[in-house]
C-alpha cells in the first residue's frame, strides 16, 4: 500500500525540496544543488516581478481618506511631472512612496527631538480677505520667560509630526482649490493647481501648525526622493527614475568596466533583485 504522503505529487514535491535542503546544510554536498535551483528560479521570474513589483506596493497604509490621496497624487504630479523624458510622478508610485514613508518612523518623527519651544502658527484672514501667516513675536521659551526665537531654524519647530504636516497641508490645498475655483485640488486644471502650489511655496497660504513653505519643502522633496529612491522602498517603479538617469542602481561590482574609456551604460539594479521572492 502507498504511502498516504506520496500519493499526492504536491506533497511529494514538498517532501523532496525540504529534502534537499535538509541534506544540504547537515551534509554540505547538496546545498549547491539547491541554491543553483533558487537561483535560476529567481532569474526566471525577474523580469516578472519588475514588471509587477510596484503591484504589492500600492495600498494605503497612511492615507484613510480618498479624497486626500487623490490631492497627493495631483500634488506629486505637479512636482514631477510627465514629460518626454519619461513618466511622472503618478507613473513611478511616488504617492504610495509617500504613503508608506508616512506611515513608518519618518511620518512619526520618531528620531527627531520634539521639545518645546515651538513656534505656534495660526491662520487667519487679512482685511482683503486673503489668507496671511500670525506669528506671535516673541515665543515663549523653555523657563516659561518671552524668548524670541531669530534662528535659521526656527521655520522647523513645529509640534505637529511630518504625518500631521502632511495631512494639514494636502487639506489646506483642497481647502483653498473649493474656494478659489469650486471643485476639488485633484480636479483643478493644471494651471490652477499650479498656482495653488506656488501660493504654498511663497507662504502665502496659511497653515495650522506650520509654516507654508516648510509644507512645500516636505513635499517636494519627498516626491524626489520616491522618483529615484530604490524601487523596494515603494517608489521608482521598474526602476524608470534610475533610467531617465542612467543611473546603474545596486551594482555588486564595476570591476568588468571600470577600466573602460568610454561610457558604461549598464542596465540598473535593484536591491529587490538580491532577495528571494
Amino acid at each position: 500500500m502507498a504511502d498516504k504522503d506520496t500519493e499526492n505529487p504536491g506533497r511529494r514535491k514538498f517532501l523532496k525540496n525540504t529534502g534537499i535542503a535538509a541534506g544540504g546544510v547537515v551534509g554540505g554536498s547538496l546545498l549547491g544543488g539547491f541554491l543553483t535551483t533558487q537561483f535560476t528560479d529567481n532569474e526566471s521570474t525577474q523580469k516578472e516581478t519588475e514588471n509587477n513589483e510596484s503591484s504589492f506596493q500600492q495600498a494605503q497604509q497612511f492615507f484613510y481618506r480618498p479624497e486626500d490621496f487623490a490631492v497627493l497624487k495631483a500634488a506629486t504630479e505637479r512636482i514631477f511631472p510627465k514629460d518626454k523624458n519619461g513618466p511622472g510622478a503618478i507613473d513611478l508610485d511616488v504617492p504610495y512612496f509617500i504613503d508608506r514613508q508616512l506611515a513608518g518612523s519618518w511620518g512619526m518623527n520618531a528620531k527627531d527631538y520634539r521639545q518645546a519651544p515651538f513656534i505656534k502658527y495660526e491662520a487667519v484672514e487679512n482685511v482683503k480677505g486673503k489668507e496671511q501667516e500670525s506669528l506671535p513675536p516673541n515665543p515663549q521659551g523653555a523657563q516659561g520667560q518671552d524668548k524670541k526665537l531669530e534662528t535659521e531654524n526656527q521655520r522647523h519647530q513645529s509640534r505637529l509630526t511630518r504625518g500631521d504636516i502632511f495631512l494639514e497641508g494636502i487639506r489646506k490645498m483642497n481647502h483653498v482649490s473649493q474656494k478659489r475655483f469650486e471643485t476639488s485640488f485633484d480636479k483643478a486644471d493644471k494651471d490652477q493647481q499650479i498656482a495653488i502650489i506656488k501660493d504654498i511655496q511663497k507662504g502665502t497660504i496659511a497653515m495650522n501648525g506650520v509654516a507654508a513653505e516648510n509644507f512645500f519643502i516636505l513635499l517636494r522633496q519627498a516626491t524626489l526622493e520616491g522618483a529615484y529612491s530604490d524601487p523596494m522602498h515603494g517608489g521608482n517603479k521598474n526602476m524608470q527614475g534610475w533610467k531617465m538617469k542612467e543611473f546603474p542602481g545596486a551594482q555588486t561590482s564595476y570591476a568588468n568596466v571600470i577600466e573602460q574609456d568610454e561610457f558604461a551604460d549598464l542596465k540598473p539594479v535593484s536591491l529587490n533583485n538580491y532577495q528571494g521572492h
